[in-house]
């Protein structure tokens, strides 16, 4: 049994627009360090979770979520007009400006994008501008990020070299994490652990069986695709 403490309850959550459902008695936990999926099919509430978890729409219920808090969204919401490393420390306050400039130098070295610094989004790949919006959530040093089918719009090579990466940063970090995908393999490629998200609430729990570090060939293991194929049959029937 694993005994790290939770520092993400909750129980009991329930989000309603125009009279209907949207989420409806969610309940669990996130342990410390843990990363947690939540992978289903588009429109069963998979992102009004976190935006209820980030207090950014209304909800019924009790959950506990730690203050300091990331959030990286579906469009990566970079500002247009801002250059790389201005993006990187928008979220940085109460430190002098040295010591701003080394955190977001140390950041942009931690995603690679070191050589970009002076660039503007316009100059960025999808995949890099990506990787912007996670180091600007990265830069305050959040317990807790939130990211919210971050890769669902690269094309397969990209989104697949973002999911190494993110390996690796999770390897490196052991940040607490909630990762919302409709990508079944991605979720158990990148994850702890997966709850499925059926009919507005979850219909299912799956522990990863694959410590960390993880090599990318996991994908091609026996016990991997089996998984992958319980998941996705049980997902068909919710």
């Amino acid at each position: 049994m694993n005994d790290t403490p939770a520092q993400i309850s909750v129980r009991g959550l329930h989000v309603r627009y125009d009279g209907r459902d949207v989420l409806h008695d969610v309940s669990f936990d996130v342990r410390r360090g843990e990363f947690l999926a939540i992978v289903g099919r588009s429109g069963v509430g998979k992102s009004t979770l976190l935006l209820a978890l980030a207090g950014l729409i209304p909800s019924v219920g009790e959950f506990r979520v730690p203050e300091d808090l990331g959030f990286v969204f579906q469009d990566h919401a970079v500002y247009p007009w801002l250059r790389v490393y201005q993006q990187v420390g928008l979220g940085i306050r109460g430190v002098k400006r040295r010591e701003k400039q080394e955190i977001v130098a140390r950041l942009l070295d931690l995603v690679g994008l070191s050589e970009h610094a002076a660039k503007y989004p316009a100059q960025l790949s999808g995949g890099q501008a990506q990787r912007v919006a996670v180091a600007r959530a990265l830069a305050p040093n959040p317990e807790v990020i939130f990211m919210d089918e971050p890769f669902g719009a690269l094309d397969t090579y990209t989104r697949t070299r973002m999911q190494n990466w993110l390996l690796d940063l999770q390897e490196r970090d052991r940040r607490t994490t909630l990762f919302i995908t409709h990508d079944v393999e991605e979720s158990i490629a990148l994850a702890d652990r997966v709850l499925l998200f059926g009919d507005h609430s979850i219909s299912e729990e799956y522990h990863i069986p694959y410590a960390r570090p993880r090599a990318p060939d996991i994908r091609f293991d026996s016990a991997f695709i089996e998984l992958k194929r319980r998941i996705v049959q049980r997902m068909t029937l919710d």
